[in-house]
């Protein structure tokens, strides 16, 4: 692999024209399944099999075919985003599986993306109606959004996961967009919270923290779908990485941008020799367990984020970019699907929860997201759905 920090031999960026091509084609050719329907959260033997609008997974669908509208600047897609947007606003109107903190992932890659690219009403309005709904699972005392579950349920109250970084932006775009500060000020403090107690001090990370909703306190972190309680889950360290650096974008908070950059040189010290994480930063070449290609995609988009909010003179401002086209050079080469036709997905060797067998080297539908989304990212200037 190239030296990170060695301008004279910068990364090789030769596979970007065709990988870009063939996500293009794949996604065009996927609408033929999934027109209402969408991906589920991981594929079965490499194939997805289409289901309703009812998993938190189900805009990584339409997320992509807004990317490809963007990379193509053609309407290829538009039928089949549209619909999608009628299924989206049905469920928020008949409140389908929304006892979740995921609002944010389902209608900031539909509603807010529309908006934003479109400036379609409607979608602007169903992004707000989503962030009220957001809002009901904030609790005033923890200052944390309830991750999953009703919020009376003894085994989910109190729960916060780092992935909630991500959802976040959705109630920034509420703020923005009526001027009351109150959806603000609500991630606000949830972020600050995942600072402060999902992060520990080596700049590894909890995938959840538990707090006691009547008198505010801290009580225990615990992880879901890492290896253990004391490990660091690789999908929620580049969650961090990210959505610490869109926490930055939107409160200027500097201490963010400093904690997701602690958060990405952890991740980066643990790569193994292809630049691809194993499922847990835990693990590394020789242990015999599964890559996960999501998370890398996930990290790749986080890594280019951060760059690119970091100062022009700044030396990890060059390494994130380096590093970030490293994996994605490597996920290009090793990971896509290009060589597996009887996939309809884009990337190999994904895994959802390797403690419950669920997805385990299979194509996972965010992965596929993050991948075309950091392909755009460095293939033209991108003005994001978060």
């Amino acid at each position: 692999m190239e030296n990170v920090n060695d301008l004279s031999n910068p990364p090789d960026t030769s596979f970007l024209s065709e990988q870009v091509a063939f996500v293009i084609k794949k996604i065009f050719e996927n609408q033929k399944d999934f027109q209402t329907l969408v991906p589920p959260a991981a594929s079965k033997n490499l194939v997805y099999e289409p289901e309703e609008n009812n998993d938190w997974t189900a805009s990584f669908w339409i997320g992509q075919l807004f990317l490809a509208k963007e990379l193509t600047k053609s309407h290829d897609f538009d039928v089949t985003i549209e619909k999608q947007l009628k299924s989206f606003a049905n469920r928020l109107e008949k409140k389908i599986e929304l006892e979740t903190h995921d609002i944010g992932f389902l209608y900031s890659l539909s509603a807010v993306a529309d908006y934003k690219i479109n400036h379609t009403e409607s979608s602007r309005q169903t992004a707000l109606d989503a962030a009220d709904l957001l809002m009901k699972r904030y609790s005033p005392k923890a200052k944390i959004i309830q991750a999953w579950g009703d919020l009376s349920d003894p085994e989910q109250n109190g729960r916060m996961i780092i992935d909630c970084l991500m959802n976040l932006p959705l109630l920034y775009f509420a703020t923005n967009e009526t001027g009351n500060p109150k959806y603000a000020e609500a991630a606000y403090q949830h972020a600050l919270q995942t600072q402060k107690y999902i992060v520990r001090p080596n700049y590894t990370t909890y995938h959840t923290y538990y707090f006691d909703t009547q008198t505010g306190l801290a009580k225990y972190g615990k992880t879901q779908q890492g290896y253990s309680d004391d490990s660091c889950w690789a999908r929620g360290q580049a969650w961090g990485i990210y959505g610490f650096t869109l926490s930055y974008l939107h409160t200027g908070d500097l201490s963010f941008l400093e904690t997701a950059q602690h958060l990405a040189d952890y991740f980066i010290a643990q790569l193994p020799e292809d630049k691809v994480c194993y499922w847990d930063l835990i693990f590394n070449d020789g242990s015999n367990e599964e890559r996960d290609s999501s998370s890398a995609a996930i990290a790749v988009c986080g890594l280019l984020e951060l760059a690119k909010q970091l100062p022009l003179t700044s030396k990890k401002r060059t390494e994130y970019e380096n590093v970030a086209l490293e994996i994605m050079k490597s996920l290009a080469e090793n990971y896509s699907t290009k060589d597996t036709p009887q996939s309809n997905g884009l990337l190999l060797h994904g895994v959802y929860d390797k403690k419950s067998d669920k997805g385990v080297d299979e194509c996972m539908s965010w992965g596929d997201y993050y991948y075309v989304e950091a392909l755009t990212r460095l293939a033209q200037s991108w003005y994001m759905y978060w």
